[in-house]
C-alpha cells in the first residue's frame, strides 16, 4: 500500500479544482432531475473525470436487476461516487454525510437514505424502509462494514441490511471497490482517522494516475441474513475466487 502516492504538479491540481467546481455547479443546477438514473450516472462520472480518476469495471455490471441490495466494502467517500457512476441506485449513508457542505445537499437530491448509527431503536424502521425500497424495484447500495477501512479485508459486515433483502425477497450483489496507482494498491483515497472531507479531497485532487476499480460479483440469494452477510463478506474480501466475464475495462 502507498501512503500519499505519486502527485501531479500544483498547476494540474489547481486545474482539477476548477473543473470540479464547474462540475458541481452544473450538478447543483440540475435540481431534482439529478435523481434520474442516466443523469446521475453522467454526473458521477463527471466528478471522477474532474479529479483525474480513471474508472474501471469487471465484469461489466449486468443489465439492471430491479430491487437488488448492493453490498460493497467501504474505503473512501469516493466509493459511492464510483458505484453511482456504474449503476445509479439509492444509497444508504450515515447521517453525518447529510450535514457535509454541498455533498449533503447533493446526497439528499439523489434520494439518499440516512441512518443514525447511534439510534439503535430506529434500526427496525430503517430495515423496513429499505425492504420497501427493494420491493418497489429500486436497488439499494449499502456499506455493511459501517465504517471506512484502508483495505478490502478490514471489518466484518453488519447484518441489518441483509435482513431487508430477506424480507423483500431481493438478491444481494457483493461488490468490491479497489484504488490503485500505477497498477499498485493505493491508500490515497482512504478516509480514515482524523481526516475531514477537505483534507481527503485535497489528497485525492493531487494524486497521479489514481484508478478506482469496481468488481461486481455473482448475485446471492437466501433467507438467512447471517449467511448472506457472511457470503457477501467472503466475496467482497476475495476469500472466494471472483467470477470474471472479462478483463477490467475503462467505463
Amino acid at each position: 500500500m502507498t501512503g500519499t502516492g505519486p502527485r501531479v504538479p500544483l498547476t494540474e491540481t489547481a486545474r482539477r479544482y476548477g473543473v470540479l467546481t464547474h462540475t458541481l455547479i452544473r450538478t447543483v443546477s440540475l435540481g431534482e432531475r439529478l435523481a434520474e438514473p442516466r443523469i446521475l450516472r453522467t454526473q458521477a462520472r463527471a466528478v471522477l473525470d474532474a479529479l483525474g480518476i480513471r474508472l474501471e469495471s469487471a465484469p461489466p455490471v449486468p443489465e439492471h436487476t430491479p430491487g437488488t441490495l448492493i453490498a460493497a466494502n467501504h474505503i473512501s467517500w469516493l466509493d459511492a461516487v464510483a458505484l453511482l457512476a456504474v449503476e445509479p441506485v439509492t444509497v444508504l449513508a450515515k447521517r453525518e454525510v447529510g450535514q457535509w457542505p454541498l455533498v449533503g445537499t447533493l446526497a439528499r437530491r439523489i434520494g439518499t437514505r440516512f441512518i443514525d448509527r447511534a439510534a439503535v431503536r430506529e434500526l427496525p424502521y430503517t430495515v423496513a424502509e429499505l425492504a420497501d425500497t427493494l420491493r418497489s424495484g429500486r436497488s439499494v447500495l449499502v456499506f455493511p462494514q459501517a465504517t471506512t477501512w484502508c483495505t478490502v479485508e478490514g471489518g466484518s459486515f453488519r447484518r441489518a441490511a441483509f435482513q431487508a433483502a430477506v424480507d423483500a425477497g431481493a438478491p444481494v450483489r457483493p461488490t468490491t471497490v479497489d484504488y490503485l496507482q500505477h497498477g499498485e494498491p493505493s491508500t490515497v483515497a482512504a478516509f480514515l482517522g482524523g481526516d475531514d472531507f477537505t483534507t481527503s479531497l485535497r489528497r485525492v485532487a493531487a494524486a497521479r494516475h489514481l484508478t478506482v476499480r469496481v468488481t461486481a460479483h455473482p448475485l446471492l440469494r437466501g433467507s438467512d441474513r447471517r449467511t448472506l452477510a457472511a457470503e457477501a463478506r467472503a466475496a467482497v474480501g476475495g476469500t472466494r475466487p471472483p467470477v470474471h466475464a472479462g478483463p477490467y475495462v475503462h467505463v
